[in-house]
């Protein structure tokens, strides 16, 4: 199949009024909104997905070779998924029938695949089934796809918001590769503005509107990709000026309103803004801490759970390097549950970019996991007796206690005892980082373990002496453990 076949320069749309193809024709679309009005009649007209329709790439590769298969659509709202697949089924000669997750179910997908087969029989003309929110179906429904996928009765293309390895079975993925789908950028919504405002048959050009180009990259921008969203603004802004009007920037914010941040609290984009949020306090970025920290409560994230994930930020990149992280996130948590916002964010602002800019260890989370791993794969050693409790008389003839030093009696604050089981004596979870205050513990811990030293070997001399060990000088006296 020819590029001129693919992609005609005409902008008739065969077979848009037909049943098969979902559609209702242009007659009956004049009060629909802009955004559908304006959708692209052909591949020509298909704004973005260069990555995919370019030269050489999959899906003109498929078209070219006329060897469309099933395959899954992963994007955000408004950047084509529907309107490509539709292309891709006229652009094959396949019958295109739509239908939506999340108001049909099973019963419909059979009676599809019934049409499919028997179409496929009688014209030897395939069938695209295009699902829509394809993750809203159960993993027992999306394997009702795979014979009918496998038999070759349907191409199944899917399309979802939401990362397809979470969401969609891994049989049906292993058969139907993602393609995904990026937001469409800034110049290509400016295009499909620019070709909104003077379209006199589908768009606004009857009504002899003008905008300065600033103004519609303003808009496009405000869109974050959406150009259905990005259709929307301009809509609501000619439905502000009238006839013959200019869409001034005024005018422009007026429509957009509050901007809406592409955030989903519970999908993919809130993993992906939290991610951000925590990697720029662990690269030390007090600037990218507080965008996406920004990012993340204009989306209508809970301010609370931010402040949870900054507490967690300062136990496990910060830790002991700035004992004060913590209290800092604490303080930020209940200076947001006393004030509320949009005061209180300006607290969360303040722990984001003390995090930030803090010296960083990540010693004490590290050395939390070697501990944990050791307690979980080690047998379960009792206690060394000599720190066990002994509040018994029957303990203590058991050796409870035996042999246990109080610290506090010791010379320099420090007894050479061990604390750990047999099997792990010696083991070093904790090795304190260079950096701020876990430089001074490093060289406490250095002190502290010079002292042992000392007085192990004083006392393995005194012992070769003959001598009886540590007096109740060194000792002081009976265990007051």
């Amino acid at each position: 199949m020819s590029e001129l076949e693919l992609f005609p320069e005409g902008t008739g749309h065969e077979g848009a009024g037909s049943p098969e193809m979902g559609g209702e024709g242009l007659e009956s679309s004049r009060g629909a909104p802009l955004a559908a009005r304006m959708r692209p009649r052909t591949l020509r007209e298909f704004e973005g997905q260069e990555h995919l329709l370019g030269p050489g790439k999959p899906l003109r590769a498929m078209l070219e070779g006329d060897a469309l298969s099933s395959m899954i659509f992963w994007g955000p709202p408004g950047s084509g998924k529907t309107t490509l697949a539709r292309l891709l089924a006229e652009a094959s000669d396949a019958a295109f029938v739509a239908f939506s997750a999340v108001t049909e179910g099973i019963p419909r997908v059979r009676e599809i695949i019934a049409e499919a087969r028997q179409r496929l029989r009688a014209t030897n003309r395939r069938t695209i089934l295009f699902c829509d929110e394809i993750h809203r179906f159960n993993k027992a429904q999306q394997d009702a796809f795979l014979p009918h996928v496998e038999e070759g009765v349907v191409i199944l293309i899917g399309a979802t918001t939401e990362n397809p390895s979470f969401e969609i079975v891994r049989p049906l993925l292993s058969r139907a590769p993602v393609m995904v789908l990026e937001p469409l950028p800034t110049e290509a919504l400016v295009r499909i503005l620019e070709r909104a405002l003077v379209d006199e048959e589908r768009g606004l050009g009857s009504r002899r509107l003008t905008a300065e180009p600033a103004v519609l990259e303003f808009i496009a921008t405000s869109a974050d990709g959406d150009a259905r969203r990005a259709l929307g603004v301009v809509e609501a802004a000619a439905g502000l000026v009238g006839e013959e009007g200019r869409i001034t920037p005024e005018v422009a914010e007026t429509a957009v309103q509050h901007r809406y941040q592409v955030y989903d609290k519970s999908g993919e984009e809130h993993f992906n803004l939290i991610s951000a949020l925590h990697k720029a306090v662990r690269g030390s970025d007090p600037d990218g801490a507080l965008y996406w920290l920004a990012r993340m409560l204009e989306g209508g994230e809970d301010p609370l759970y931010l402040a949870r994930r900054m507490v967690r930020m300062a136990s496990e990149d910060i830790g002991l390097a700035d004992p004060d992280c913590l209290r800092v996130a604490l303080s930020a948590r209940d200076a947001y549950h006393f004030l509320g916002s949009p005061e209180g964010e300006l607290a969360l602002a303040e722990a984001a970019v003390y995090l930030a800019t803090a010296p960083k260890s990540n010693r004490v989370y590290r050395a939390w996991k070697q501990a944990v791993s050791a307690a979980r794969e080690t047998s379960g050693e009792g206690v060394p007796l000599h720190i066990r409790n002994a509040p018994t008389g029957l303990m203590r003839e058991l050796g409870y206690g035996e042999g246990y030093r109080y610290d506090h009696d010791e010379p320099h604050g420090v007894a050479p005892q061990r604390y750990l089981p047999d099997s792990l004596d010696g083991a070093r979870f904790y090795r304190p980082g260079p950096y701020g205050f876990e430089k001074t513990i490093g060289r406490r811990l250095e002190w502290w373990e010079g002292k042992r030293a000392e007085a192990a070997a004083r006392e393995g001399s005194e012992g070769s002496d003959g001598g009886e060990g540590r007096g109740d000088e060194a000792n002081g006296g009976e265990d007051e453990g």
